[in-house]
């Protein structure tokens, strides 16, 4: 295998151990609101917890790497995610675990920006390359559950330390693969001009795409847990958001080579809405049927958004990837108190059925979108 195979499928591997410890905050949540006792919206705080920090500091850790190439971001946040998540049952205060689970997000932050600027320059300006970055990702959420519910559900919150040892060994192995990695190697070639209104377009499509992913995904263990019987019927269900939506990711890419990126990115919102509001309305079982098809067409844009915000800021990389993968999906989670508070103040079901109106947002917003000049790298 060539060094640059070999750095690409560590980074994809690495890329779905990072994000296994954001696919893990929404498992955790069944077992802190069992064990604990949270509300709603203690429960969604959480969900804040992983993501404000997140949200504040990616697109700094973006700008830094714009200036200079820092490698040692990619194994040092994974590593942070993971301690994070490890530490988060050791203590009945409700602050020390938000405080625990808002570390955790902070390693997510300083990991995505600089992995995505390198992974765009292995792929080569390759869609499906890129893809498969994401899709890393997105596994790394869909193992989150499959991680979690076993530990927990045998060991209790104190087992959580058991959770950060896959960051302790992929940390490892990511420094090993990405020593040396500086220089020429790092530097991508710059072309063409920054064009901050389409960027500007598309950080509200990916917004409104996070709101809904963050809000489904806080919710969705404890809803298909009340419709369809017990905690692991929930994690099922986690499961299979984010593991059909490891496959939307892919096959995002692989439609966009056939038919453009933008089509790809509209169609995608569009046929979400009703599948989003299938899973509030849904009886019994059948609930899985649509958390499937909103996970196909929620996550087929999703590598889609990192390569067009690159394209838009080809002088950027890092700030792009910052926004796309940090900033912009970040805030989304922000909106989870929101969804919680009307949940406690109606129905978890009302709350859910509010969630469509974010693919028809994002929609409208890639209405104006248009295909980006190719960068070369």
């Amino acid at each position: 295998m060539n060094t640059s195979r070999w750095r690409m499928t560590v980074l994809v591997a690495g890329h779905a151990v990072d994000d296994l410890y954001q696919g893990a905050v929404p498992a955790v949540v069944p077992f802190l609101v069992a064990e604990r006792s949270y509300s709603y919206l203690a429960a969604a705080g959480i969900t804040v917890a992983a993501t404000l920090l997140s949200s504040v500091v990616q697109p700094l850790f973006g700008l830094l790497t714009d200036r200079r190439p820092l490698p040692w971001l990619v194994p040092a946040g994974m590593t942070v995610a993971g301690a994070g998540i490890g530490l988060c049952g050791l203590s009945d205060s409700y602050l020390l675990t938000w405080l625990a689970i808002a570390l955790s997000g902070l390693g997510v932050a300083a990991y995505h920006p600089e992995a995505a600027r390198l992974a765009r320059r292995v792929a080569r300006d390759g869609h499906v390359g890129m893809s498969w970055f994401a899709v890393g990702g997105n596994a790394g959420f869909a193992l989150g559950p499959v991680l979690v519910t076993p530990v927990l559900a045998l060991g209790g919150l104190g087992a959580s330390p058991l959770l950060m040892i896959p960051a302790l060994v992929g940390g490892v192995v990511t420094l090993a693969a990405m020593r040396g990695v500086r220089g020429a190697d790092a530097v991508e070639a710059r072309a063409g001009q920054d064009d901050w209104r389409q960027f500007g377009r598309l950080t509200v499509v990916v917004i409104a795409r996070s709101m809904v992913t963050f809000g489904l995904s806080t919710f969705l263990a404890l809803w298909v847990a009340q419709r369809a019987g017990g905690l692991i019927a929930g994690s099922v269900a986690l499961v299979l958001l984010f593991g059909i939506g490891a496959l939307g990711t892919l096959l995002g890419g692989v439609l966009a080579g056939r038919w453009g990126r933008i089509r790809v990115v509209r169609v995608s919102y569009v046929l979400a809405v009703p599948s989003v509001a299938g899973i509030a309305i849904a009886p019994g079982p059948a609930v899985y049927l649509f958390v499937a098809l909103a996970a196909l067409t929620l996550y087929a844009p999703f590598s889609l958004h990192t390569t067009l915000g690159q394209d838009y800021l080809p002088n950027r990389l890092g700030t792009a990837s910052g926004m796309t993968l940090g900033l912009a999906v970040s805030v989304g989670g922000l909106a989870a108190p929101a969804v919680g508070a009307l949940a406690s103040a109606t129905t978890l079901q009302w709350a859910l059925l509010s969630l469509p109106v974010l693919p028809v947002i994002a929609w409208v917003g890639a209405r104006g979108l248009a295909e980006p000049a190719r960068c070369a790298f």
